[in-house]
């Protein structure tokens, strides 16, 4: 019997088979993740099948198991089949999406200096040179992974291999141990009755502080009938570790070593169980009868659009109840960790003790846990973020993709990916089913679910409030769109329209909440010099510094693609004015001019800066419901499914922002945003309003979103991809070149392009068209020149299928062209 893997190198795309050492027999499945050698390295693999017959004459042999369960159930390793297959990505790479970082490890090189040897004779060490060998004699021998911290714009490791070549460097190939392993805590317990453990107590030590703190150990362990955790002890009694060794040596009681588990959930506590199910609405009721009809005979894929209210979550809550009563398992995506908190309040109120939560601001140890627990089937509900959709549990029933037109399914670095249709394929795969929610589904689903690709089911109507909260209809809050220019031509420079101001003061007088959108971080968009007009850019990405005043005295200048900072120049770096000014606006001086209007209102400010910290998004959200605070600024987190009843009032500081972008995608993202964050106002019977600032009132995005029509835009923008010739009348694939030399990037694009300009002339690919090559809307990033080819046609990625295009990343149906 032989074992066919995928190896984790990068790059590599093939399956390979291997021998099974004696003690493996029996003992190997598919989805272990083993070691084996590769070349000269030792890597890790994941086993896909056991075949009776090798392809190849000789083998080698896998050295050994990672873990002894399974890391991937079947259905997983099929889902990354046909991740590989549809998004021209590589299948290790896919697998490794599935297994918890810590417990997944790729081979690395061990670089350390060689003592006593020197470069040759006549050769002077380069900047980059001197650097490295500074870095290894100060830090002794370091991975590779370990030295790209320290060098993160340079292209450090040619230089490491002239060194190794001359000597003055050794390397070798090393495959790190996983970094996560189960949490032990060490426990104490009585190990005598009662009566024998008080006959001791005189005799437990000579000295009159001692015997006191082991007496009180021993009287507390007394009281308890389980182990405790031996912080606990010393806690209560005040006694040491050689405390509790004595009475162990003693027999009077248990020390050991107990598994626990790490749950992030244990940290809300205001979930109460058993909350009973609410009656349906006439329109619920009509899509829940299609959907329990598919979980009785699965598969079956559904487009639930439903305006914000309408009660998408009841039927998510009641398909997963339907399949956990079958002993199957669900999985609930949301697009971003901003609202897990509330999507997981609802599951753990209808399902307590049974639901899971992955995420990426999550330690590795709780992830690790979750995902232990999962594989386990200890867990029936997994929520979260896209890689939630990779949870094992043992047997799916349910996926769940809600807000499914959010661009955050997308992942936007390699490998490439989309959640949503990865989450339809592992629905059809283990026999489950998908549900897609959405008040703005996208262009492509809606039109996919129209074309009969899926099944459409609609909630028109918010639901209504009890008659004794006042009656409300059940309708969405009416918006108002503000043109700013009027505005300005009548003398007003502020921030806030007279009609936005006007409705905060009335929000606050009484008592109620409101939200401030602006999708844009900082305090100015734009810092510039108004002598000479240049403006302050990121060395690395030539894109415009963003002033923030939260980063320092002064404020400090900070890059939103790579995270550069330089503080506030006196001076213009370019003609030396000190005519330096910052320009535009972000949420901090949103925020700032609420408190200069009203001093006495109570703000929040919900954005990147304010949740880098663990729990951050939680602690900000559970302040606002708890009417801590009385308006929220912020970012597009905001647009994402929260549901805040004390909400009245909706402002979109900045609607048209984005609106100017070139890319085809650009009026679909801002007509999405102001639907879904105009959602957030109303939701109870006080009702609300939406009012959008603008200097483009015209524009159909914000004329569509002013009217909630999402028919209406969903017709005219069909129009205009069919013009342009853009999803869903074709599919494109976007083909990126990245390198520290401009002219290197531009002349491989160039190169790469003749070369598809002449496979589509050879194939008679009349329906295929090719895009660029172009620089990038942003066209340098964190040091690298970026340069982009665009295939659009039926099957651009039958093109691409098979040629060798070393450094550049691959894309499908990629979610935006910048």
């Amino acid at each position: 019997m032989y074992a066919r893997l995928a190896v984790n190198v990068p790059g590599m795309s093939g399956e390979f088979d291997y021998a099974l050492p004696p003690g493996l027999e029996g003992r190997l499945a598919a989805g272990h993740l083993v070691t084996v050698p590769f070349g000269s390295q030792t890597v890790q693999g994941v086993v896909l099948e056991l075949v009776g017959q090798p392809a190849v004459a000789e083998t080698k042999t896998i050295l050994d198991l990672v873990d002894p369960l399974p890391v991937l159930t079947p259905a997983q390793i099929a889902l990354g089949r046909w991740m590989a297959d549809t998004c021209l990505g590589h299948l290790a790479a896919m697998l490794d999406l599935m297994i918890p970082a810590g417990l997944s490890q790729q081979a690395d090189t061990l670089y350390e200096g060689v003592p006593g040897k020197t470069l040759p004779a006549g050769a002077a060490a380069s900047p980059v040179q001197q650097r490295l060998l500074a870095l290894l004699d100060e830090r002794g021998a370091l991975r590779g992974r370990q030295i790209d911290r320290h060098f993160k714009h340079v292209d450090w490791r040619p230089t490491a291999r002239s060194l190794v070549r001359a000597g003055r460097l050794a390397s070798r190939s090393v495959l790190p141990p996983p970094t996560v392993r189960p949490r032990t805590v060490r426990m104490a317990q009585l190990a005598v009755t009662p009566a024998a453990a008080e006959s001791a107590m005189s005799t437990l030590a000579r000295t009159p502080a001692a015997l006191a703190r082991r007496q009180a150990a021993l009287r507390f362990l007394v009281g308890e009938p389980q182990a405790v955790e031996l912080a606990w002890v010393y806690a209560a009694s005040g006694c040491t570790l050689t405390d509790l060794q004595e009475l162990a040596a003693r027999d009077l009681v248990t020390l050991q070593e107990t598994a626990i588990w790490r749950d992030p959930l244990v940290r809300i506590s205001d979930a109460d169980p058993g909350e009973a199910e609410p009656t349906l609405t006439p329109d619920q009721a009509v899509a829940w009868e299609a959907i329990s009809a598919a979980l009785r005979q699965p598969p079956g894929v559904f487009l639930l659009q439903g305006v914000t209210g309408s009660g998408k979550t009841e039927l998510y809550l009641r398909a997963a109840a339907h399949v956990l009563n079958q002993g199957r398992g669900a999985i609930i995506l949301v697009p971003e960790i901003a609202i897990t908190p509330q999507m997981v309040r609802r599951f753990l109120r209808r399902f307590p003790g049974q639901v899971g939560l992955i995420h990426s601001k999550l330690s590795a140890g709780e992830r690790y846990d979750t995902w232990r627990r999962a594989r386990l089937g200890l867990l029936k509900v997994i929520i979260g973020p896209r890689s939630a959709l990779f949870a094992p549990l043992p047997e799916v029933g349910l996926i769940v993709a809600d807000e499914c037109h959010d661009p955050s399914y997308h992942q936007s670095e390699p490998p490439f990916y989309d959640a949503v249709p990865a989450a339809r394929a592992y629905a059809r795969l283990s026999a489950g089913v998908c549900l897609l929610g959405s008040a703005t589904p996208s262009i492509v689903q809606r039109h996919q679910a129209e074309s009969g690709a899926f099944t459409r089911l609609v909630l028109p109507r918010r639901i209504a409030q009890p008659a004794e909260a006042g009656g409300a209809t059940g309708w969405l809050p009416p918006v108002t769109l503000v043109d700013m220019r009027a505005d300005l031509q009548a003398g007003r420079r502020g921030i806030f329209s007279t009609a936005l101001e006007d409705g905060l003061a009335g929000v606050l007088a009484r008592g109620e909440q409101a939200i401030l959108y602006l999708n844009r971080r900082g305090t100015a968009t734009y810092v510039f010099c108004r002598a000479c007009g240049g403006v302050l850019t990121c060395p690395q990405c030539d894109t415009a510094l963003t002033l923030h005043t939260a980063l320092g005295s002064g404020g400090a200048l900070s890059c939103h693609r790579c995270g550069y900072q330089r503080r506030m120049p006196e001076q213009c770096p370019a003609c030396g004015s000190s005519q330096v000014r910052a320009y535009g606006l972000g949420s901090e001086k949103v925020e700032a001019e609420v408190q200069r209007l009203f001093p006495a209102a109570r703000t929040l400010r919900w954005d990147w800066e304010t949740t880098r910290e663990k729990d951050a998004h939680e602690i900000i959200l559970s302040h606002f419901a708890a009417r801590r605070a009385d308006i929220l600024v912020g970012t597009q987190m905001l647009a994402k499914g929260l549901d805040l009843p004390l909400v009245t009032l909706v402002g979109a500081v900045l609607a048209d922002v984005g609106l100017a972008l070139p890319d085809p995608f650009a009026a679909e993202r801002t007509f999405n945003l102001l639907t879904q964050v105009a959602g957030r106002a109303g939701r109870s019977s006080r009702g609300g309003q939406v009012i959008l600032q603008t200097f483009q009132p015209e524009h159909y995005a914000l004329q569509f979103a002013a009217r909630h029509d999402v028919d209406g835009f969903h017709a005219r923008e069909l129009q205009e991809r069919q013009r342009l010739g853009y999803p869903p009348f074709t599919r494109l694939v976007r083909l990126e070149y990245r390198h520290f030399e401009a002219a290197k990037a531009e002349a491989e694009a160039r190169r790469v392009a003749a070369r598809l300009q002449g496979l589509i002339a050879s194939g008679a690919r009349l329906q295929t068209r090719l895009i660029g090559p172009a620089p990038c809307f942003f066209t340098r990033q964190d040091g690298l020149y970026r340069w982009q080819i665009v295939l659009a046609g039926p099957r651009p990625q039958d093109l691409v299928q098979g040629l060798r295009l070393e450094g550049w990343r691959l894309e499908v149906d990629p979610t935006g062209l910048l």
